[in-house]
């Protein structure tokens, strides 16, 4: 059932994974770690870079940080549950997480996309 346990899950699973890369009460990002320049200073703090690995007690991003591979999935997460949730989901189907452009989320699933 798309409405139970799984979908919640991916939910909680997604909000966890972007609070790595969004700003606490503070205004600190996780994935900065330490790293003040890329905290304060107001030419970098928007910067976002998506690292291979995360420590696992306080988030900071670890190893490459030009090869975003698996984290840059999380942006799609974000922008996924921005413009959809699980009512339109039905409405318009798997497909419309993967349809281009403004109208995305308001488009059918029987419309065809050029």
């Amino acid at each position: 059932m798309l409405l139970g346990p799984k979908s919640l899950s991916s939910r909680v699973l997604t909000a966890r994974l972007a609070r790595i890369f969004l700003r606490d009460a503070g205004g600190r990002r996780a994935v900065y770690g330490g790293t003040e320049k890329f905290q304060t200073d107001p030419h970098w703090r928007d910067y976002i870079l998506f690292y291979e690995y995360f420590h696992g007690d306080n988030g900071a991003g670890l190893g490459a940080s030009h090869q975003t591979g698996w984290t840059g999935l999380v942006a799609k997460l974000i922008q996924l549950y921005g413009i959809l949730d699980p009512k339109r989901l039905l409405e318009v189907g798997r497909e419309a997480a993967f349809i281009k452009g403004p109208d995305a989320a308001v488009r059918r699933k029987d419309e065809k996309v050029a």
